[in-house]
């Protein structure tokens, strides 16, 4: 679970100047264990291929895009490990900084990596998980 804490320290008084002080904003994340997006995208544009930097050499009418975020970030190392061994998918993108994991593939395959790594996560870690969505 997610928390953010926002805190106004100044809230605009003026300086003597008359010019307004600058607001500084505190925000704390306190990770929980949990994946908070499970996305299959079934034949996408091209143009998100390319404006992701993925594999532009595939077929367009039976491919996919998989997207998930998780906390903690470094989850991402552990779901695209067991995204690649539940079937013929490649790896995108995997970022242990922000928890961001994107796959690709055939529809079938990235649906099925998706839900393994999910099950996966709720199943074994214990993680709190989101339904898988696609559209």
């Amino acid at each position: 679970m997610r928390f953010f804490y926002n805190v106004n320290i100044f809230e605009g008084h003026k300086k003597m100047s008359d010019k307004p002080e600058k607001i500084r904003i505190v925000q704390e994340t306190v990770c929980g264990k949990e994946i908070t997006l499970a996305h299959v995208m079934g034949g996408p544009s091209p143009i998100i291929y390319q404006k992701l930097g993925l594999n532009p050499d595939i077929d367009y009418r039976t491919s996919a895009i998989g997207i998930m975020n998780m906390t903690p970030p470094e989850s991402a190392v552990i779901a695209s490990d067991i995204a690649l061994k539940s079937g013929t998918i490649y790896l995108g993108f995997a970022d242990r900084f922000t928890g961001t994991l994107i796959i690709t593939g055939e529809i079938g395959d990235v649906e099925s990596a998706v839900r393994e790594v999910v099950s996966y996560f709720k199943n074994i870690l214990g993680y709190v998980t989101c339904n898988v969505t696609k559209k």
